[in-house]
């Protein structure tokens, strides 16, 4: 639980039982969740709003980013870089199985760099590929 206390302090946020089993629960599933996955995960633990509000102070404090997703349902993940929030780029391509119907951020991969015309200025680039997991695909 050390590293999770530490995690949460580095990006300014105080340590609470929510937030330390929130943490906890991206780190050891490794894919992205959406607030109805930690809702059926913590039904008589945590009421909806608090989860939300957990989210959302993950999200502003760049612990966690958006995944774009067709259905229409958010999906989070952890980032993976030291920065805090605002000061950190997430510009990598995410992988959605077809079979499984699981996100997954493919770290290696960035997203290329876009020449935007004249007057245009990107605050945000997403780049979703579906398609077939390695698992699925075995």
């Amino acid at each position: 639980m050390n590293l999770i206390n530490n995690t949460l302090k580095h990006h300014n946020l105080r340590i609470t039982k929510v937030r330390v089993e929130i943490l906890s629960l991206f780190q050891t599933h490794k894919k992205a969740l959406t607030h109805a996955d930690l809702e059926a995960k913590y039904d008589k633990k945590f009421d909806r709003v608090t989860i939300y509000r957990t989210l959302s102070s993950f999200l502003e404090n760049g612990l966690l980013h958006k995944i774009p997703d067709d259905s229409g349902v958010a999906k989070y993940a952890l980032c993976h870089h030291e920065g805090t929030a605002h000061t950190h780029d997430d510009h990598h391509v995410h992988f959605k199985c077809k079979q499984c119907e699981k996100i997954e951020c493919l770290h290696t991969l960035e997203i290329p760099k876009l020449q935007l015309p004249k007057k245009y200025k990107m605050e945000n680039a997403n780049l979703l590929i579906d398609g077939i997991c390695a698992t699925c695909n075995e």
